[in-house]
């Protein structure tokens, strides 16, 4: 989507220096790469007074232009609904970018370019609302196309490629359009007219056979699914065409081509870079339903970028070295993922940028799990939460939910330790801590709510539909990871007791003031003689917090968190292995119930702890009763207060009780 920072290189370069980290550095750059400044990002008043429903783009492009002087020519015929009475009709249009007529019914109408990067269209009449009309617009200029811009003009191999790359706010640099996060296009007709020596790419399917008129070739996309505009793309060189098949071949699901759109000096290399890509689809079928855009295509376009930008129905891709033809796994997974989460559910605004990115770089870890197996996956996590935890603005600005503040700022909202890795992992935390069936039961509904279906979805309404499903309060979870900063720091005491116990305590620190308390299930892998491991999984609530847990053995060895399941950094982890063999221990993990109680008193115990006797006193130090077995009937005994005498296999424990 955008350009990469100089910050973010040289922080990156702090943390990352393996191909896949490098690899991962450039598909944020590419994803961000439209915008080389901080931009207003506020929405536009002047669009919201209508929805559009469709585009007809009749662009005629040349790669065969000196980048500096890249053009476009085009007209773009739009149809719209009026949401209020209107006399205006604005469109995003960039100032470069110059209208020679617009029309309504074949009627010529007024507009101006006020140099606002607008195009204001005076209507003939007022509309009124819930009416519907089309304007035709003929434009055309130089777009952005210098730099990293958003119109590309580049080459490979010493042949021309021309590409486009509109995300967040670049769409109006190359085309009039509506950009802002509150409205998708139902449906687009594309036409490209180019060279007839190229091959054209967008999104959609062709309906028919390009037309050959002249030098000259004209190439016809339609895709019949609402699309906002920063996710329509076109490109065009001399592309080599290499088709696969995805879907699970059910009634459910059945197959939908991939088609791939490569340079034929690095082809077969690209060929077999894109082999795991009907693996990976139909992984994601199976877990998250039926790729959205199955009618039409999936596929890949080669561009200049260092990266990927997952316009719908075909990600733009480039290698993860110049020249190599080889795209990295990781971002194949990464941009089809986003066919699900961004494309077919789309961010509704920029501060909840987190549920595009977070959650589809965390479906590419799914990937590695799936692929590679856990160990890979637990390396994966590790990377991810060294990236929140190493870079040096992460503790302090490391809230997912943006403020609108941040959200003017490119770098922020495409942040890699933030929105990304941070992104990646708080959606991981949430697996933890529901389970994996709640969650992804809870994702694959939230994916297919027609209430969120190829239009937008905020972060209250991805907690909303979570709790939903699971009927879990996540109120917590989200102040916490999604709003808040920074991350916890565990001092953790491990204690052996007798009886194979252990008492673990847990402190905790935040390196963030916005969080008071991070609540979360933990896990300590504790070890043993001869290779002994076990798990022991706890819900750390509070502060001090104390846990008597059962353990198979002596332990010698302490792991915190094994599997890397939390965002947590700089953890002291204390082991004391000399059992602690006292009354004062036994008395916490014997309890009595109920207390008071009328008719039966449990003494409740460890099952490795045996009872031997239990004996009953009243005030005047009298024996009144006496048993062998855990639940003892007090019902015969006068109302009042009693002692109790338990003799363990461990020790000796006296108690009251209060029999009413």
């Amino acid at each position: 989507m955008k350009k990469i920072y100089l910050f973010f290189l040289i922080v990156f370069a702090l943390s990352a220096n393996s191909q896949e980290n490098k690899t991962f550095e450039n598909m944020v750059g590419a994803e961000m790469k439209s915008a080389s400044k901080t931009i207003n990002l506020a929405v536009n008043p002047n669009t919201l007074n209508y929805d559009i429903t469709y585009h007809k783009l009749e662009l005629t492009v040349d790669p065969n232009q000196v980048p500096t002087q890249a053009s476009i020519s085009g007209k773009v015929t739009t149809t719209f609904t009026a949401r209020a009475n209107m006399t205006t009709l604005t469109f995003d249009m960039f100032d470069s970018l110059i209208a020679s007529s617009v029309k309504m019914n074949g009627v010529d109408l007024v507009y101006t370019q006020p140099g606002t990067n607008e195009l204001v269209i005076n209507l003939p009449a007022m509309q009124m609302t819930g009416t519907s009309a089309s304007v035709e617009i003929i434009y055309s200029g130089s777009p952005t196309s210098s730099g990293f811009g958003s119109f590309k003009i580049d080459s490979h191999n010493g042949t021309p490629v021309l590409w486009t790359l509109s995300e967040p706010f670049g769409a109006r640099d190359w085309w009039p359009c509506k950009q802002d996060l509150n409205d998708k296009v139902n449906s687009i007709d594309v036409y490209i007219t180019a060279p007839s020596q190229y091959v054209a790419v967008s999104n959609g399917v062709e309906p028919e056979a390009p037309v050959v008129n002249g030098t000259l070739k004209t190439t016809h996309f339609r895709h019949q699914y609402p699309i906002p505009a920063y996710l329509i793309a076109i490109a065009v060189t001399n592309y080599q065409v290499y088709n696969q098949q995805g879907g699970l071949g059910t009634p459910e699901s059945p197959y939908f081509p991939i088609i791939n759109y490569m340079y034929p000096e690095t082809a077969a290399a690209n060929i077999a870079s894109v082999a795991p890509t009907p693996s990976i689809i139909n992984f994601y079928e199976s877990k998250f339903g039926a790729y959205a855009f199955r009618n039409e295509k999936y596929g890949h376009c080669q561009f200049g970028w260092n990266g990927g930008m997952e316009h719908t129905t075909v990600s733009f891709m480039s290698e993860n070295n110049p020249g190599s033809g080889i795209y990295d796994r990781s971002l194949i997974a990464h941009e089809m993922g986003h066919q699900w989460f961004g494309d077919k559910i789309t961010c509704g605004t920029w501060r909840d940028i987190w549920l595009n990115e977070g959650i589809t770089e965390y479906l590419s870890g799914l990937v590695v799990e799936f692929l590679d197996g856990n160990t890979a996956f637990r390396t994966w996590k590790s990377g991810k939460i060294t990236d929140v935890t190493n870079i040096l603005s992460a503790p302090s600005t490391s809230n997912l939910y943006l403020t609108e503040n941040q959200a003017t700022n490119v770098n922020r909202i495409f942040s890699i330790p933030v929105t990304y890795s941070k992104g990646s992992m708080v959606t991981h935390m949430l697996r933890n801590k529901l389970g994996d069936a709640l969650f992804f039961q809870a994702m694959n509904t939230y994916i297919n709510n027609p209430l969120f279906t190829f239009k937008y979805a905020v972060t209250t309404d991805f907690k909303t539909q979570m709790e939903t499903v699971t009927g879990l309060n996540l109120t917590e979870f989200f102040n916490d990871w999604v709003y808040g900063q920074g991350y916890p720091k565990y001092t953790i005491s491990v204690q052996n007791l007798v009886g194979n116990q252990a008492k673990i305590i847990v402190n905790q620190t935040q390196i963030n003031s916005t969080v008071s308390f991070f609540e979360m299930p933990l896990e300590i892998k504790v070890t043993g003689a001869a290779g002994a491991t076990q798990t022991l999984k706890i819900d750390n609530t509070s502060n001090a917090q104390e846990f008597i847990v059962p353990t198979n053995f002596l332990i010698t060895g302490v792991t915190f968190d094994p599997e890397k399941n939390i965002i947590s950094k700089g953890n002291v982890i204390t082991l004391n292995p000399v059992l602690a063999n006292n009354n004062f221990e036994l008395e916490k993990i014997i309890l009595l119930s109920p207390n008071p109680a009328s008719a039966d008193l449990n003494i409740e115990m460890p099952t490795n702890i045996l009872l031997e006797n239990a004996s009953i006193y009243n005030l005047l130090g009298q024996k009144v009763l006496e048993s062998k077995n855990n639940v003892i009937s007090v019902s015969g005994l006068s109302n009042g207060i009693y002692a109790i005498s338990i003799k363990t296999s461990e020790g000796l424990v006296s108690k009251k009780f209060v029999k009413n």
